[in-house]
């Protein structure tokens, strides 16, 4: 796994179109802004921040019935809700959520997030590989890249997943990344496993 920082962010021409009146000046993020997110590669992924551009597809995946049978359907209002909630988790507990994208072509797959929910001191990881990708082993990768991240760079001890009993693809890259389940909770009145891998469990063993 590589970790960079971005590049250089630069302020766009401005606009022709005025807004209210006033002139319209499109700006992207500057690099101290957005610097609080790496960047991470894989062999065939790049793990990146957030872009507006890559909400549709975010959308689409929240609205596929298919792809949402152990989450919960959203329509875009609500998915853009978590789309941006998701991104500002960086700038709250300095770890959140990556788009994730092959980096030969650049296509967006997915996406993958080691972080921090409310009044958790666990980290934990989530993954989500879109349906036309699936099958090819992306969510594997990109959550070993995740949970190396927070093992290697953040320091943490211990890392969750928290996963339907009926997962069945989300518990083999549970088990993949040597998870194993420790305890149950309830989500939505459901139940969901905890499955959670150490840091001093990845470590290779001495002879």
């Amino acid at each position: 796994m590589a970790v960079t920082g971005f590049d250089p962010w630069r302020t766009q021409p401005r606009c022709t179109q005025k807004l209210r009146g006033r002139p319209c000046y499109r700006r992207q993020m500057s690099d101290a802004f957005t610097a609080s997110v790496p960047r991470l590669h894989t062999q065939r992924l790049t793990l990146r921040e957030y872009r507006d551009d890559d909400f549709d597809a975010f959308a689409d995946h929240l609205a596929d019935p298919e792809s949402t049978a152990y989450l919960a359907l959203a329509d875009r209002e609500t998915a853009w809700r978590i789309f941006a909630a998701q991104a500002g988790l960086w700038l709250l507990h300095g770890a959140g959520w990556w788009a994730v994208e092959v980096r030969q072509s650049g296509q967006l797959v997915g996406n993958v997030g080691a972080f921090l929910r409310r009044a958790s001191t666990v980290m934990e990881i989530g993954f989500n590989t879109y349906r036309a990708f699936w099958g090819q082993g992306f969510a594997t990768e990109a959550a070993e890249a995740a949970l190396n991240y927070a093992f290697e760079v953040r320091g943490e001890p211990k890392i969750q997943a928290l996963i339907a009993p009926g997962n069945a693809p989300s518990l083999k890259v549970a088990q993949r990344l040597g998870a194993t389940c420790e305890t149950e909770t309830e989500i939505h009145g459901k139940a969901i496993g905890v499955y959670t891998v150490s840091a001093d469990a990845r470590q290779p063993k001495s002879a």
